[in-house]
């Protein structure tokens, strides 16, 4: 599916987690890069910085490019290679104070990450203790033509291993629900959106789907607990072929449950074209 996987390490487990992860979601004649990014380019730096890389590219069994970048933090480093190295996906770890079994970021990596020229997956803590072959594939859907695009990515990802596709829509709690003051029909109208969103789900062939009422956020984080990895495109604004972080996709990088794939605006996965990609269910 990925062609081109650049893996952010630093010695580690959250680095070893993505370097699992990405073995997993890389084509198998693709290639590999593992980069770690330091502050300073002394001499004794640069050699101890490609000491471990060759621990962690020897470690986890992989064939790699090994990279030494500079910069001024971890994920300003691994935005500029992916830019420059013409990655498809950009592979990161959990970040420490995270639970195990979540997939987060710590601020600054999100905030240097937005942005990014290509797909970003972030691998949920432990990951590389359990890498089994993808067996439930998760995709946010709503019924538009980006969310198809989610979708065929999550098929894509699940026909390498005959995995289940699963798909959610969420039907959004409208924002009157927050002034406390119900508006006549409300109730109706939420009933007639669930129906119209189930049996749209109920159509989609070769896909388990369903419909469920809530915040966005909070229910595809929660859906993350039966999925393998979560699939959800990223704003629908902002520089072509970029991806740009919502609210959703910003809430699932410090909540998800399971691996998640953020997928970028306007470029189809695996290609460099400026094709329509994800935007998950507004993520």
């Amino acid at each position: 599916m990925f062609d081109n996987v650049l893996v952010g390490v630093d010695g580690r487990p959250s680095g070893r987690d993505a370097i699992a992860l990405a073995t997993q979601l890389m084509d198998p004649d693709g290639r590999l890069t593992l980069v770690h990014v330091h502050h300073g380019d002394v001499a004794e730096e640069r050699r101890d910085t490609r000491e471990l890389l060759e621990r962690e590219r020897d470690r986890a069994g992989v064939e790699a490019e090994l990279v030494s970048a500079v910069a001024a933090n971890p994920g300003r480093g691994l935005h500029q290679q992916a830019d420059e190295r013409g990655a498809d996906l950009l592979v990161v770890g959990s970040c420490s104070r995270g639970v195990l079994g979540r997939a987060m970021l710590g601020d600054d990596t999100r905030a240097s990450l937005n942005g990014a020229p290509c797909a970003v997956a972030i691998a949920s803590r432990g990951y590389v203790e359990h890498p089994a072959p993808l067996a439930n594939v998760g995709v946010a859907y709503n019924g538009s033509p980006q969310s198809e695009v989610a979708l065929a990515a999550a098929r894509e990802l699940a026909a390498r291993t005959r995995a289940t596709v699963h798909a959610v829509e969420v039907v959004a709690i409208p924002s009157v629900a927050y002034t406390g003051i119900v508006a006549p029909g409300v109730g109706e109208t939420i009933d007639a959106m669930l129906d119209e969103a189930s049996s749209r789900m109920r159509e989609m062939p070769g896909v388990e789907g369903r419909a469920v009422y809530g915040l966005a956020g909070e229910e595809l984080a929660a859906f993350g607990e039966q999925l393998d990895i979560l699939v959800v495109g990223s704003r629908g604004y902002g520089p072509m072929r970029r991806l740009i972080i919502g609210s959703t996709s910003a809430y699932l990088q410090r909540h998800a449950r399971c691996p998640l794939l953020v997928l970028p605006r306007l470029a189809a996965v695996g290609e460099r074209d400026p094709k329509p990609i994800a935007s998950a269910a507004a993520a």
